[in-house]
C-alpha cells in the first residue's frame, strides 16, 4: 500500500472530490482544503508529498500558497487553474509550482503527471541526502567543506565572513532547492525575519561577486524572481 500522502487545496468541491477518488484508487492517502489558509495549516501539520494547489482559491489564492509553502519546503506542486493564457501558466512556473494543467483536465494525465512530480522529487531527494552525507560538496567546480569551513575553486580558498559560508552552505547542501528571503534568514541568523530586512539581499550581492570573482564571472546562485535563491545542481 502506497503511504504517499497528497493534499488537494481547491474550492471547487466535486472537482476536489473526484481527483481524490482517482488518487486514492492509485494507492494514495489524500488530504483536502477549500482555501489557501486551511492548505497551509495543513501543509505545517501534515507529511505532505505533493500538493495539487487550484490558482484561484478564497482567504488565500494559490500563487500566494505557493510563495508560502516555497519559504520552507521543497515540495512538488502541481497548479490548477480555469486560465489557458501562456502568461498565467508562466506566472505559476516562476513563483514556484513544478507542473500545471488547465481546466477542465483528463483526470488520467493528470495522474501521469503526479507520478511524474514524484519520481522527480525521490530522486532529488535522494540526491540531496547523497550531498548532504559527504564532507565536501562540489557544484560547478565549487567546493565547500562545513568540517573544515572552507571554499576552494581549483585549490584556491576564497575568503568568506561566517555568514556567507552559512548562506553558500544552505544552498550547495541543496541544490536545485529555492529558498526565500525569509528562509535564508531565519536558517541563517536563528531569527524572526521582518518584511522591510534586506539583510539577505546585501549578503547574497557581497557573496555573488567574491564567487564570480574566483569563477570567471559564472553566476552560481541564481535568483528565481518573487520566490528566492537556489544553486542548480
Amino acid at each position: 500500500m502506497n503511504t504517499i500522502q497528497i493534499l488537494i487545496a481547491d474550492d471547487d468541491l466535486e472537482i476536489a472530490q473526484l481527483i481524490k477518488i482517482y488518487l486514492t484508487n492509485e494507492g494514495y492517502q489524500v488530504l483536502t482544503a477549500s482555501n489557501g489558509i486551511e492548505a497551509l495549516d495543513l501543509i505545517a501539520k501534515e507529511s505532505i508529498q505533493l500538493i495539487i494547489l487550484d490558482v484561484m482559491m478564497p482567504e488565500m489564492d494559490g500563487l500566494e500558497v505557493v510563495r508560502s509553502v516555497r519559504a520552507e519546503h521543497g515540495i512538488p506542486i502541481l497548479m490548477l487553474s480555469a486560465k489557458a493564457e501562456d502568461m498565467d501558466k508562466i506566472m505559476g512556473l516562476t513563483t514556484g509550482a513544478d507542473d500545471y494543467m488547465v481546466k477542465p483536465f483528463n483526470a488520467l494525465e493528470l495522474i501521469a503527471r503526479v507520478k511524474s512530480l514524484l519520481r522527480r522529487s525521490i530522486y532529488l531527494n535522494a540526491q540531496i541526502q547523497a550531498v548532504q552525507d559527504q564532507d565536501v560538496i562540489e557544484i560547478h567546480g565549487l567546493k565547500i567543506s562545513k568540517k573544515s569551513h572552507t571554499v576552494m575553486v581549483e585549490e584556491q580558498s576564497i575568503n568568506l565572513t561566517s555568514t556567507e559560508f552559512d548562506i553558500l552552505y544552505l544552498l550547495m547542501s541543496h541544490p536545485g532547492r529555492v529558498f526565500s528571503a525569509e528562509a535564508i534568514f531565519e536558517k541563517v541568523w536563528k531569527d524572526r525575519f521582518l518584511e522591510s530586512n534586506n539583510t539577505v539581499m546585501v549578503h547574497i550581492s557581497k557573496l555573488r561577486d567574491k564567487l564570480e570573482s574566483e569563477l570567471g564571472g559564472a553566476k552560481l546562485i541564481q535568483t528565481v524572481w518573487g520566490v528566492g535563491y537556489k544553486i542548480d545542481p
